[in-house]
């Protein structure tokens, strides 16, 4: 059974109750969106500091027609095996974790880093740092994490994608074009532009994770093709197939690689 949320208003952010287990949910009025969001915040058993596990969503709103990614979590108690703050961030509209380029209301990208990420940091035992900092999604959410991982690599540790659409080249599918607005704004995002300007900052650490596939294995694969060529550090698994969908099994991994990367 799914247990209850605990909701805090965010002028009160810092203060909340002991029960461990809980959903903690933050609700945020803020200009970069078009409707008020919630962040839902899962807490470990243990005392912090802890590194922040943001499962990002592959829907607007409070959808779950492809799971609930932090509820998930908690089934598994990842969270308290890996000593991870797992938060769940929601966005008004599909999140492509793009910043329109006509819209100030429709600034995901600016959202998440403005308003999302100070809020966990300023109520939370955790050091505000690029190495305490992990992303995790698919599909739309995969594409955000590697997208939000290459534009900002000094904020954030590492990335995990499961089944994205990491080889798209244009926003013309998967309710893109409201979002990005134009091709050269979907330039910006473009996960094989931003890994051919990533090249010599990656080549090192494994700081890129990419697990399996349900829908886009030959966009994987293409993308695996790129990272070779580019001799980018990455860990790769080519299946098994799976559901599209946050309970369909390779969430585990997917934390497991990036609470404890591999060096090699």
């Amino acid at each position: 059974m799914r247990l209850g949320w605990i909701v805090i208003a965010l002028a009160l952010a810092p203060a909340f109750p002991a029960q461990s287990g809980d959903f903690l949910v933050h609700e945020i009025e803020s200009t970069r969106q078009s409707a008020p969001t919630r962040v839902r915040v899962l807490r470990p058993d243990a005392e912090g500091p802890y590194r922040v596990l943001y499962v990002l969503p592959v829907e607007a709103g409070k959808g779950e027609r492809w799971g609930d990614g932090l509820e998930h979590i908690r089934q598994l108690d990842l969270h308290n095996r890996f000593q991870l703050l797992c938060v769940a961030p929601e966005f008004s509209e599909l999140p492509w974790y793009a910043d329109h380029p006509e819209r100030a209301d429709l600034a995901q990208e600016r959202y998440f880093l403005e308003d999302v990420l100070p809020l966990i940091e300023a109520a939370y035992p955790v050091e505000p740092v690029a190495q305490s900092r992990l992303l995790l999604g698919f599909s739309k959410s995969g594409w955000g994490a590697w997208s939000l991982l290459l534009r900002h690599p000094d904020l954030f540790a590492a990335a995990a994608a499961w089944d994205a659409p990491l080889d798209q080249r244009a926003p013309d599918r998967f309710g893109m074009g409201p979002i990005f607005g134009t091709q050269a704004n979907f330039e910006k995002y473009s996960i094989r532009r931003l890994l051919q300007g990533r090249r010599i900052l990656l080549q090192d650490q494994p700081r890129l994770i990419l697990t399996g596939y349900g829908s886009f294995r030959e966009q994987h694969e293409a993308t695996r093709a790129l990272l070779e060529s580019l001799g980018i550090a990455h860990v790769y698994r080519d299946g098994p197939q799976r559901e599209h969908h946050w309970e369909s099994g390779w969430v585990e991994e997917a934390v497991t690689l990036l609470a404890a990367p591999p060096q090699n």
